[in-house]
């Protein structure tokens, strides 16, 4: 028997107020400011407290390790992350709404032309510390090394790195207004963007969230807010 609206509402917002953590540091998914954001994970939010009858508090942050550490902290009852399994102690998460792409840009003359290029011994990678892709790399990667910094881009150029990693959309535009550098077109990751609450929800409240995202994506719902702020619909990760 499935949880009732009200005692999803009850679980995932006891105090009346659904807060749910934004990270405005990924324009993908949040654009606009603190005082007035939009996007996809807005929307997604707002939707959520429709349906369950009760307002939402949006909290702004300018990292996903700031929203990270909101919702560990009990600061937020939702929030809207990549899937790494450094947070999955924590965070219980939902199939993905949206999926992007992690990707690489180097100096114009650097010899890496492939992403597989990037991880030899003495490189170093630039990276917006605690994102998704600074997990990944921290993970997988065998020879190069990880820096991190507010930006990736930043610590790139600020200690003068091989290789900086980062989402594809504004890497691309970043590379666009910096002819001296160069974008490596394969991704090295896909990064799976969902909606998660703590795992101390009740398994229904769980099924209500993963239920809905499979909803919004089916119905459309996805692919439209998407093209409202200005995204690719081909982003929306497909139901099922």
């Amino acid at each position: 028997m499935k949880i009732t609206p009200a005692a999803v509402a009850q679980d995932l917002a006891p105090a009346g107020v659904l807060r749910a953590s934004i990270n405005l540091g990924n324009p993908v998914l949040a654009q606009g400011t603190s005082a007035a954001p939009s996007g996809i994970t807005v929307d997604i939010a707002r939707e959520i407290g429709d349906r369950l009858g009760v307002p939402v508090e949006l909290l702004c942050f300018d990292a996903a390790r700031k929203s990270y550490e909101a919702m560990a902290e009990g600061r937020a009852d939702l929030c809207f992350l990549a899937v790494e399994p450094a947070r999955e102690a924590e965070v219980a998460f939902t199939a993905p709404y949206v999926v992007i792409e992690g990707v690489y840009a180097v100096p114009r003359e650097s010899p890496f032309t492939a992403a597989a290029d990037v991880d030899r011994a003495g490189v170093r990678i630039g990276v917006k510390r605690g994102s998704a892709y600074d997990l990944f790399l921290s993970r997988t990667l065998r020879h190069a090394s990880v820096v991190r910094g507010e930006e990736g881009v930043d610590v790139f150029r600020a200690e003068g790195l091989e290789v900086a990693a980062g989402i594809r959309q504004p890497l691309t535009a970043y590379v666009a207004d910096h002819p001296e550098l160069r974008l490596i077109e394969d991704r090295f990751m896909q990064i799976r963007q969902a909606v998660g609450t703590t795992r101390s929800r009740a398994p229904g409240t769980v099924e209500f969230l993963r239920d809905l995202v499979e909803e919004l994506k089916a119905s459309g719902f996805v692919a439209a807010s998407l093209r409202r702020s200005r995204q690719s619909e081909t982003l929306a990760a497909p139901p099922g």
